[in-house]
C-alpha cells in the first residue's frame, strides 16, 4: 500500500462502500515490496515460477549487471554536476576572488570563469565600480541626527554639530576582503577621526562659514592617508559637508551673535566706503594745494630773480646816465599805470577841486599832449607838465555837467 492510496487513513468499518477497516499507518515491509516491484520493471528483474510471499506478490530478484551499470551512470552524472558547479560569471563591474581551501588563490576579470568545485575552491564576487556612501552624524536625513558622532569641539573651545557624507570605491578587492575584518566600519571610524582632528585645530567661524570646502578636502586627504596605512583597499572619492551649526541649545544666542557680527561688518564697510570717498578727495585737494604753492613759490622766486637781475642791469645803466635812466623809469611807470585805467581824478594844485581826466577821450583828441621829439631822442615831460596843462584850463562849473554827473562818474571810477 502506497502513501498515495486514497483509502489510506480512512476511519470506520466497511459498510458496503468498498472501504477497508481502519488499519493505521502503512507497513514498511509493504512499502519495500512495492519498491522492489517497480525496480524489477526498470532493470528487467525476473519473477519466479510459482513462488510468492504471503500477500500474493512474486519475489523480486535484481540483476547485478544492470544494477552495476546504473550506479556507474549515476556516479558519472554526479561527477559532471559537481564539475559544472565550478562555473561562475563575473560582471564588468566586478572582480572574482578565487579561494582554495579558504586561502586566496587568484583574481579573475569579467566573463565566464571556471574553478575547481567546492570544497576544493570557492569564489567571491566583489563590486569595484559601485560608489558606496557612508553617513557620519546622521542617518538618512539631516533631521535624524546622531549626536554621538556629530558633536565636535573646535580650537576656540566651542561645540558644533557637523554632519557629512563620505563616498568611496574599492581599488583593491584583495586588500578589502583579507586585510581588515570590517572595512566599512573602519571607514566610519577613520572618517570620524579625521574630521575631529581637523575641527579640533580650527576656529568655530572658520568651520561654519569660509572653511567648509577646505575642511572637506583636507578630511578626504587625511582619510585616504590613514586607509592606505591600514591597507584597506578603499579609495575615498568625495567628502561632502551636509551641515555645520552650533548645538540647538545655544542656537538662538548664536544667531544673535551672528547678527551682531553682520551689523559690525556692515558698519565697517560703510565707514570704509565713506573713507574711500573722502580720503582720495582730500588727498587730491592737498596735492593740488601743494602743486599750487610750489608753482607760486617758483613764480615768486623767478620774479624776484628777474627783478634782481633787472635792477642790477638798471643800476649799471643808471651809473652811466642817471638823468636819462630816471626819466625813462618814470615814463615806463606812468605808462604801466595809465594803461590799466581810462579815467583819473586829479587834485588841481591842492585847492580841493577834483578834476576828471578822461584819458581815452584825450588820446582820441587831436590836441592831446605828445612828447617832443628832438634829434637825440624822445624828451620826456616833467611830472608837473601835465598838471600845469590841465590847471591852465579853467573848470567851468556852469557847464552842462552837473555835480550829480560828476558824482556818478566818481562812483564809476571807484
Amino acid at each position: 500500500m502506497s502513501l498515495n492510496d486514497p483509502q489510506w487513513g480512512n476511519r470506520g468499518n466497511d459498510n458496503g462502500g468498498g472501504r477497508r477497516p481502519n488499519q493505521g499507518p502503512p507497513d514498511l515491509e509493504e512499502l519495500w515490496r512495492d519498491l522492489n516491484k517497480k525496480l524489477s520493471g526498470v532493470f528487467g528483474n525476473k519473477r519466479s515460477g510459482g513462488g510468492g510471499d504471503g500477500n500474493g506478490l512474486p519475489p523480486v530478484e535484481i540483476n547485478p549487471r544492470f544494477l552495476g551499470g546504473g550506479i556507474g551512470l549515476l556516479v558519472v552524472l554526479v561527477i559532471l554536476v559537481w564539475l559544472a558547479s565550478g562555473f561562475y560569471i563575473v560582471d564588468a563591474s566586478q572582480r572574482g576572488i578565487v579561494l582554495q581551501f579558504g586561502r586566496y588563490k587568484e583574481s579573475t576579470e569579467s566573463g565566464l570563469r571556471w574553478r575547481l568545485p567546492y570544497p576544493i575552491q570557492s569564489h567571491e564576487l566583489v563590486n569595484i565600480s559601485g560608489v558606496r556612501t557612508l553617513e557620519v552624524g546622521y542617518r538618512g536625513s539631516e533631521r535624524n541626527k546622531v549626536l554621538k558622532e556629530a558633536l565636535m569641539l573646535t580650537d576656540d573651545e566651542n561645540i558644533i554639530n557637523i554632519q557629512f557624507a563620505v563616498q568611496y570605491i574599492l581599488k583593491d578587492p584583495v586588500d578589502y576582503i583579507f586585510n581588515n575584518r570590517g572595512p566599512d566600519e573602519a571607514v566610519m571610524q577613520v572618517a570620524e577621526t579625521a574630521i575631529r582632528e581637523i575641527v579640533g585645530k580650527s576656529r568655530m567661524d572658520f568651520v561654519l562659514y569660509e572653511g567648509r570646502e577646505q575642511i572637506a578636502v583636507r578630511a578626504a586627504e587625511l582619510m585616504q592617508e590613514i586607509l592606505d596605512r591600514y591597507k584597506t583597499g578603499i579609495l575615498i572619492s568625495k567628502v561632502t559637508m551636509q551641515n555645520a551649526q552650533p548645538p540647538e541649545q545655544v542656537q538662538a544666542a548664536f544667531d544673535d551673535a551672528v547678527k551682531a557680527g553682520q551689523d559690525r561688518e556692515r558698519q565697517k564697510n560703510e565707514g570704509q566706503a565713506y573713507a574711500n570717498d573722502v580720503i582720495p578727495k582730500a588727498r587730491g585737494t592737498a596735492a593740488r594745494l601743494l602743486e599750487e604753492a610750489e608753482g607760486y613759490r617758483q613764480r615768486l622766486i623767478a620774479m624776484a630773480e628777474g627783478d634782481a637781475s633787472r635792477f642790477r642791469q638798471l643800476n649799471a645803466e643808471y651809473a652811466k646816465a642817471p638823468e636819462v635812466t630816471r626819466n625813462r623809469l618814470y615814463l615806463e611807470t606812468m605808462q604801466q599805470i595809465y594803461s590799466n585805467t581810462s579815467k583819473i581824478m586829479i587834485d588841481a594844485k591842492g585847492q580841493g577841486n577834483l578834476l576828471y581826466l578822461p584819458l581815452d577821450k584825450l588820446m582820441q583828441a587831436a590836441g592831446s599832449i605828445t612828447p617832443q621829439i628832438s634829434g637825440e631822442g624822445v624828451v620826456p615831460l616833467r611830472p608837473g607838465v601835465v598838471g600845469d596843462a590841465l590847471s591852465s584850463q579853467p573848470l567851468d562849473r556852469t557847464d552842462t555837467r552837473s555835480r550829480d554827473a560828476l558824482r556818478s562818474r566818481d562812483r564809476e571810477t571807484r
